[in-house]
Protein backbone atom coordinates (compact mmCIF):
# COMPACT_ATOMS: atom_id res chain seq x y z
CA UNK A 1 0.00 0.00 0.00
CA UNK A 2 2.95 2.36 0.52
CA UNK A 3 3.59 3.13 -3.20
CA UNK A 4 -0.11 3.80 -3.73
CA UNK A 5 -0.21 6.11 -0.75
CA UNK A 6 2.77 8.09 -2.06
CA UNK A 7 1.15 8.34 -5.49
CA UNK A 8 -2.07 9.62 -3.96
CA UNK A 9 -0.21 12.35 -2.09
CA UNK A 10 1.21 13.89 -5.27
CA UNK A 11 -0.33 17.31 -5.99
CA UNK A 12 -2.82 17.43 -8.85
CA UNK A 13 -1.31 19.82 -11.39
CA UNK A 14 -3.45 21.42 -14.08
CA UNK A 15 -2.80 22.54 -17.65
CA UNK A 16 -5.01 24.15 -20.30
CA UNK A 17 -4.91 22.99 -23.92
CA UNK A 18 -6.40 25.62 -26.24
CA UNK A 19 -7.36 24.30 -29.67
CA UNK A 20 -8.35 26.36 -32.69
CA UNK A 21 -7.81 24.09 -35.69
CA UNK A 22 -7.59 20.71 -34.01
CA UNK A 23 -10.34 18.83 -32.22
CA UNK A 24 -9.97 17.02 -28.93
CA UNK A 25 -10.63 13.69 -30.70
CA UNK A 26 -8.08 14.22 -33.50
CA UNK A 27 -5.13 11.87 -33.97
CA UNK A 28 -2.74 14.78 -33.37
CA UNK A 29 -4.23 15.51 -29.96
CA UNK A 30 -4.12 11.80 -29.16
CA UNK A 31 -0.37 11.96 -29.79
CA UNK A 32 -0.15 14.76 -27.24
CA UNK A 33 -1.97 12.55 -24.75
CA UNK A 34 0.39 9.69 -25.54
CA UNK A 35 3.35 11.99 -24.91
CA UNK A 36 1.97 12.90 -21.51
CA UNK A 37 1.42 9.22 -20.72
CA UNK A 38 5.01 8.35 -21.63
CA UNK A 39 6.14 11.10 -19.23
CA UNK A 40 4.11 9.45 -16.45
CA UNK A 41 0.96 11.56 -16.39
CA UNK A 42 -2.49 10.06 -16.02
CA UNK A 43 -5.27 12.51 -16.86
CA UNK A 44 -7.55 12.98 -13.87
CA UNK A 45 -5.15 11.24 -11.49
CA UNK A 46 -1.94 13.25 -11.33
CA UNK A 47 -2.75 15.79 -14.05
CA UNK A 48 -5.88 17.80 -14.72
CA UNK A 49 -6.26 18.85 -18.38
CA UNK A 50 -8.66 21.67 -19.23
CA UNK A 51 -9.63 21.18 -22.89
CA UNK A 52 -10.84 24.38 -24.52
CA UNK A 53 -11.78 24.71 -28.21
CA UNK A 54 -12.38 27.80 -30.33
CA UNK A 55 -13.83 25.66 -33.16
CA UNK A 56 -11.96 27.59 -35.84
CA UNK A 57 -13.01 31.02 -34.55
CA UNK A 58 -10.20 33.36 -33.46
CA UNK A 59 -12.73 35.73 -31.88
CA UNK A 60 -13.30 33.16 -29.12
CA UNK A 61 -9.61 32.87 -28.21
CA UNK A 62 -9.34 35.83 -25.75
CA UNK A 63 -12.19 34.48 -23.60
CA UNK A 64 -10.67 30.98 -23.59
CA UNK A 65 -7.30 32.40 -22.51
CA UNK A 66 -8.96 34.48 -19.79
CA UNK A 67 -10.76 31.40 -18.46
CA UNK A 68 -7.52 29.40 -18.38
CA UNK A 69 -5.73 32.16 -16.47
CA UNK A 70 -8.62 32.51 -14.03
CA UNK A 71 -8.46 28.79 -13.23
CA UNK A 72 -4.74 29.22 -12.38
CA UNK A 73 -3.38 26.44 -14.59
CA UNK A 74 0.34 25.63 -14.43
CA UNK A 75 0.87 25.57 -18.22
CA UNK A 76 -1.03 26.74 -21.31
CA UNK A 77 -0.59 24.70 -24.51
CA UNK A 78 -1.60 26.30 -27.83
CA UNK A 79 -2.03 25.02 -31.40
CA UNK A 80 -1.81 28.30 -33.32
CA UNK A 81 0.27 31.45 -33.65
CA UNK A 82 -2.67 33.75 -32.94
CA UNK A 83 -3.51 31.89 -29.72
CA UNK A 84 0.11 32.07 -28.60
CA UNK A 85 0.15 35.83 -29.16
CA UNK A 86 -3.10 36.37 -27.27
CA UNK A 87 -1.85 34.21 -24.40
CA UNK A 88 1.46 36.06 -24.20
CA UNK A 89 -0.31 39.42 -24.04
CA UNK A 90 -2.62 38.12 -21.32
CA UNK A 91 -0.02 36.60 -18.98
CA UNK A 92 3.70 36.95 -18.38
CA UNK A 93 3.81 34.41 -15.57
CA UNK A 94 2.04 31.24 -16.77
CA UNK A 95 4.34 29.20 -19.07
CA UNK A 96 3.05 28.87 -22.65
CA UNK A 97 3.98 25.85 -24.77
CA UNK A 98 3.71 26.30 -28.54
CA UNK A 99 2.74 23.03 -30.20
CA UNK A 100 2.00 24.30 -33.72
CA UNK A 101 3.38 27.80 -34.25
CA UNK A 102 4.91 28.69 -37.59
CA UNK A 103 7.35 31.53 -36.87
CA UNK A 104 7.96 32.25 -33.16
CA UNK A 105 10.60 34.91 -33.80
CA UNK A 106 8.88 36.74 -36.66
CA UNK A 107 5.61 36.65 -34.74
CA UNK A 108 7.24 38.41 -31.79
CA UNK A 109 6.74 35.50 -29.41
CA UNK A 110 10.39 34.84 -28.55
CA UNK A 111 13.77 36.50 -28.86
CA UNK A 112 15.53 33.51 -30.39
CA UNK A 113 15.10 29.76 -30.81
CA UNK A 114 18.08 28.96 -28.58
CA UNK A 115 17.15 31.44 -25.84
CA UNK A 116 13.42 32.21 -25.98
CA UNK A 117 13.29 34.30 -22.81
CA UNK A 118 10.00 35.26 -21.17
CA UNK A 119 7.32 32.62 -20.60
CA UNK A 120 7.01 31.08 -24.10
CA UNK A 121 8.70 27.98 -25.53
CA UNK A 122 7.84 24.92 -27.60
CA UNK A 123 8.18 24.06 -31.27
CA UNK A 124 8.54 26.01 -34.50
CA UNK A 125 6.90 24.53 -37.60
CA UNK A 126 9.58 26.17 -39.82
CA UNK A 127 7.13 26.51 -42.71
CA UNK A 128 8.65 29.49 -44.53
CA UNK A 129 11.49 27.35 -45.91
CA UNK A 130 8.95 25.07 -47.59
CA UNK A 131 6.95 27.63 -49.57
CA UNK A 132 9.12 27.23 -52.67
CA UNK A 133 9.04 23.46 -52.43
CA UNK A 134 5.23 23.35 -52.40
CA UNK A 135 4.88 25.64 -55.41
CA UNK A 136 7.50 23.59 -57.27
CA UNK A 137 5.59 20.39 -56.47
CA UNK A 138 2.40 21.90 -57.84
CA UNK A 139 4.22 22.86 -61.06
CA UNK A 140 5.73 19.39 -61.33
CA UNK A 141 2.31 17.80 -60.88
CA UNK A 142 0.75 20.12 -63.47
CA UNK A 143 3.52 20.99 -66.00
CA UNK A 144 1.32 23.46 -67.93
CA UNK A 145 0.42 25.33 -64.77
CA UNK A 146 0.57 29.11 -65.22
CA UNK A 147 -2.19 30.57 -63.01
CA UNK A 148 -2.49 29.81 -59.28
CA UNK A 149 -4.76 31.29 -56.63
CA UNK A 150 -3.37 31.70 -53.12
CA UNK A 151 -5.85 31.55 -50.24
CA UNK A 152 -4.52 33.44 -47.21
CA UNK A 153 -5.65 35.20 -44.05
CA UNK A 154 -4.38 38.81 -43.71
CA UNK A 155 -5.13 38.68 -39.97
CA UNK A 156 -2.64 35.83 -39.44
CA UNK A 157 0.73 37.33 -38.45
CA UNK A 158 2.74 34.89 -40.58
CA UNK A 159 0.74 34.96 -43.81
CA UNK A 160 2.14 38.24 -45.10
CA UNK A 161 5.59 36.66 -45.06
CA UNK A 162 4.31 33.69 -47.06
CA UNK A 163 2.74 36.06 -49.59
CA UNK A 164 6.07 37.90 -49.97
CA UNK A 165 7.91 34.59 -50.43
CA UNK A 166 5.48 33.35 -53.08
CA UNK A 167 5.74 36.61 -55.03
CA UNK A 168 9.48 35.97 -55.37
CA UNK A 169 9.17 32.26 -56.08
CA UNK A 170 6.45 32.34 -58.74
CA UNK A 171 8.11 34.27 -61.64
CA UNK A 172 10.99 31.79 -62.22
CA UNK A 173 8.33 29.05 -62.43
CA UNK A 174 6.33 31.09 -64.98
CA UNK A 175 3.35 31.23 -62.62
CA UNK A 176 1.02 34.17 -62.16
CA UNK A 177 -0.49 34.39 -58.68
CA UNK A 178 -3.89 35.69 -57.62
CA UNK A 179 -4.06 36.39 -53.87
CA UNK A 180 -7.48 35.88 -52.30
CA UNK A 181 -7.95 37.01 -48.70
CA UNK A 182 -10.16 35.05 -46.33
CA UNK A 183 -10.52 36.36 -42.79
CA UNK A 184 -13.67 34.64 -41.52
CA UNK A 185 -15.62 31.48 -42.35
CA UNK A 186 -18.58 33.62 -43.35
CA UNK A 187 -16.62 34.87 -46.39
CA UNK A 188 -15.62 31.49 -47.82
CA UNK A 189 -18.19 31.67 -50.62
CA UNK A 190 -17.11 35.18 -51.59
CA UNK A 191 -13.45 34.11 -51.66
CA UNK A 192 -14.18 31.21 -54.00
CA UNK A 193 -16.16 33.49 -56.28
CA UNK A 194 -12.96 35.56 -56.70
CA UNK A 195 -10.94 32.40 -57.37
CA UNK A 196 -13.40 31.28 -60.05
CA UNK A 197 -13.45 34.70 -61.70
CA UNK A 198 -9.63 34.65 -61.94
CA UNK A 199 -9.78 31.40 -63.99
CA UNK A 200 -6.94 29.88 -61.99
CA UNK A 201 -5.74 26.32 -62.61
CA UNK A 202 -4.87 25.40 -59.02
CA UNK A 203 -5.14 26.62 -55.44
CA UNK A 204 -2.30 27.10 -52.93
CA UNK A 205 -3.75 27.19 -49.41
CA UNK A 206 -1.64 28.90 -46.74
CA UNK A 207 -2.00 26.98 -43.48
CA UNK A 208 -4.48 28.47 -41.01
CA UNK A 209 -6.47 26.73 -38.25
CA UNK A 210 -9.62 28.49 -39.48
CA UNK A 211 -9.23 26.92 -42.92
CA UNK A 212 -8.85 23.45 -41.46
CA UNK A 213 -11.73 23.83 -39.03
CA UNK A 214 -13.95 24.57 -42.05
CA UNK A 215 -12.24 22.13 -44.43
CA UNK A 216 -15.48 20.40 -45.42
CA UNK A 217 -16.80 23.61 -46.98
CA UNK A 218 -13.45 24.45 -48.58
CA UNK A 219 -13.04 21.00 -50.09
CA UNK A 220 -16.60 20.95 -51.36
CA UNK A 221 -16.04 24.24 -53.17
CA UNK A 222 -12.72 23.15 -54.68
CA UNK A 223 -14.33 19.92 -55.88
CA UNK A 224 -17.19 21.82 -57.52
CA UNK A 225 -14.64 24.17 -59.12
CA UNK A 226 -12.59 21.17 -60.33
CA UNK A 227 -9.56 22.79 -58.74
CA UNK A 228 -6.45 20.89 -57.57
CA UNK A 229 -5.05 22.16 -54.27
CA UNK A 230 -1.79 21.95 -52.36
CA UNK A 231 -1.48 22.34 -48.61
CA UNK A 232 1.15 22.31 -45.93
CA UNK A 233 -0.27 19.55 -43.78
CA UNK A 234 -1.32 15.96 -44.46
CA UNK A 235 -4.67 16.40 -42.73
CA UNK A 236 -5.98 18.09 -45.90
CA UNK A 237 -5.31 15.30 -48.43
CA UNK A 238 -6.49 12.87 -45.77
CA UNK A 239 -9.77 14.82 -45.89
CA UNK A 240 -9.89 14.78 -49.72
CA UNK A 241 -7.49 17.43 -51.06
CA UNK A 242 -4.85 16.58 -53.70
CA UNK A 243 -1.39 17.28 -52.24
CA UNK A 244 0.45 18.34 -49.11
CA UNK A 245 4.05 18.78 -48.09
CA UNK A 246 5.17 19.85 -44.65
CA UNK A 247 5.93 18.84 -41.07
CA UNK A 248 4.22 15.96 -39.30
CA UNK A 249 1.74 17.47 -36.83
CA UNK A 250 1.38 14.32 -34.76
CA UNK A 251 5.13 14.34 -34.11
CA UNK A 252 5.05 18.00 -33.06
CA UNK A 253 2.09 17.47 -30.72
CA UNK A 254 3.76 14.47 -29.10
CA UNK A 255 6.99 16.41 -28.58
CA UNK A 256 5.12 19.37 -27.07
CA UNK A 257 4.08 17.10 -24.22
CA UNK A 258 7.76 16.84 -23.32
CA UNK A 259 7.89 20.61 -22.77
CA UNK A 260 4.89 20.38 -20.46
CA UNK A 261 6.65 17.67 -18.47
CA UNK A 262 9.87 19.64 -18.07
CA UNK A 263 8.03 22.79 -16.99
CA UNK A 264 5.92 20.90 -14.46
CA UNK A 265 9.16 19.50 -13.05
CA UNK A 266 10.56 22.98 -12.51
CA UNK A 267 12.16 24.12 -15.76
CA UNK A 268 11.63 27.73 -16.83
CA UNK A 269 9.95 28.15 -20.20
CA UNK A 270 12.27 30.94 -21.33
CA UNK A 271 15.30 28.72 -20.76
CA UNK A 272 14.06 25.78 -22.87
CA UNK A 273 15.33 26.02 -26.48
CA UNK A 274 12.69 25.91 -29.21
CA UNK A 275 12.91 22.81 -31.38
CA UNK A 276 12.10 22.47 -35.08
CA UNK A 277 10.42 19.69 -37.09
CA UNK A 278 12.41 16.55 -37.77
CA UNK A 279 9.77 14.72 -39.82
CA UNK A 280 8.37 16.02 -43.10
CA UNK A 281 5.93 14.23 -45.36
CA UNK A 282 4.65 14.40 -48.92
CA UNK A 283 1.09 13.09 -49.12
CA UNK A 284 -0.89 12.48 -52.33
CA UNK A 285 -4.57 11.67 -52.60
CA UNK A 286 -4.96 9.55 -55.75
CA UNK A 287 -8.74 9.50 -55.47
CA UNK A 288 -8.70 13.29 -55.75
CA UNK A 289 -6.28 13.07 -58.68
CA UNK A 290 -8.57 10.70 -60.55
CA UNK A 291 -11.59 12.90 -59.87
CA UNK A 292 -9.65 15.82 -61.37
CA UNK A 293 -8.61 13.75 -64.38
CA UNK A 294 -4.95 14.13 -63.42
CA UNK A 295 -2.04 11.76 -63.86
CA UNK A 296 0.46 12.29 -61.06
CA UNK A 297 4.02 12.04 -62.46
CA UNK A 298 6.02 9.02 -61.34
CA UNK A 299 8.75 11.37 -60.13
CA UNK A 300 6.37 12.66 -57.45
CA UNK A 301 4.84 9.28 -56.57
CA UNK A 302 8.28 7.80 -55.89
CA UNK A 303 9.01 10.56 -53.36
CA UNK A 304 5.65 10.35 -51.61
CA UNK A 305 5.60 9.32 -47.95
CA UNK A 306 1.92 8.42 -48.19
CA UNK A 307 -0.33 7.70 -51.15
CA UNK A 308 -4.04 7.68 -50.38
CA UNK A 309 -5.97 5.40 -52.72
Amino acid sequence: MAPLACFAQQPLRSIAVLLVGLSRSSKEVQQFRDGLAVAGYVEGRNLLVEWRSADGDYDRVPDLIAAAIKSKVSVIVVDSTVTAQVAKRATSTIPIVMALVVDPIGSGLVKSLAHPGGNVTGLSMMTSDLNAKRLELLKEAIPRLSRVAVLWNPDHPFHIRVVDDLKKIAPPLSIDLTFVALRTPQNIGQAFAQITQAHTQALYVVEDPIFFAHRAVLLDLTTKAHLPTIHELSRFPEAGALLSYGPNLSDLMRRSAGYVDRILKGAKAGELPIEQPTTFELVINMKAARALGMTIPQSILLRADKVIE
